[in-house]
């Protein structure tokens, strides 16, 4: 079971605990939490074997986006992966800012921004790839973390960019005492790239936040189509 499915579980546990503990004060009937864990665990099990996971991740992300602090922390962690790539040369090819948008667009986990990777698997496919490749794709990864350090003073996303990074590294046969250094230098890297672009971040950000198109976006920053 998929831990996402695994964190429905503990949901309906505690929905019924708790509902035993207040149901006598709020004349609740016991057929009502029944009724509820009894739906949450079905939606479990048929997500963990029909939906890979993705079902309960919409469903956990629809609860946190009721949270407007979680809701900022995703647009400006995904502006600072777009801004970073941009920077660097690389294509962004969309952007979601929920697991039901990535879900609508056929992408895996919470949603994120897209890039045109293809030169990057085309060489790590044969377990090569250049310095500066590498530089610019580690960077990126980790520019989310970055931008939400530096508007939040801590970041609570990040753990796919972190294994995206750690499994690029892991291919090209780093040593694992390697992993946390270039975690922490291309954190830096990007913080760097962010503060220098401050104003250019937080146009995205209110752009991404409006939901446009990844070529209003690169308006934004200065390359629409038409330039």
């Amino acid at each position: 079971m998929s831990q996402t499915s695994l964190n429905l579980v503990a949901i309906s546990i505690f929905l019924m605990t708790l509902s035993v503990l207040l149901g006598p004060f709020l004349n609740l009937s016991p057929a009502v939490p029944a009724l509820a864990t009894f739906t949450i665990l079905g939606i479990a099990t048929l997500d963990s074997f029909s939906l890979q996971g993705k079902g309960g991740t919409i469903f956990l992300d629809w609860i946190a986006g009721f949270s407007k602090e979680h809701r900022d922390r995703i647009i400006h962690h995904e502006a600072g992966h777009f801004l970073v790539a941009y920077l660097m040369g690389i294509p962004v090819t969309g952007y979601t800012l929920s697991a039901w948008e990535a879900w609508k667009q056929g992408q895996p986990g919470q949603g994120g921004v897209s890039f045109d990777d293809g030169e990057l698997a085309s060489q790590l496919q044969v377990g090569k790839i250049s310095a500066q490749m590498l530089d610019r794709y580690c960077t990126v990864w980790m520019a989310g973390i970055a931008a939400e350090t530096l508007v939040f003073n801590n970041a609570e996303g990040g753990a796919d960019d972190k294994s995206k990074l750690i499994g690029v590294l892991t291919i090209l046969g780093f040593s694992e005492s390697v992993y946390q250094q270039k975690l922490r230098f291309h954190a830096l890297q990007a913080k760097t790239l962010l503060q220098e672009n401050w104003s250019s971040y937080e146009a995205l950000v209110n752009a991404m936040r409006q939901r446009n198109s990844v070529e209003d976006c690169h308006a934004e920053l200065g390359v629409g189509s038409g330039k």
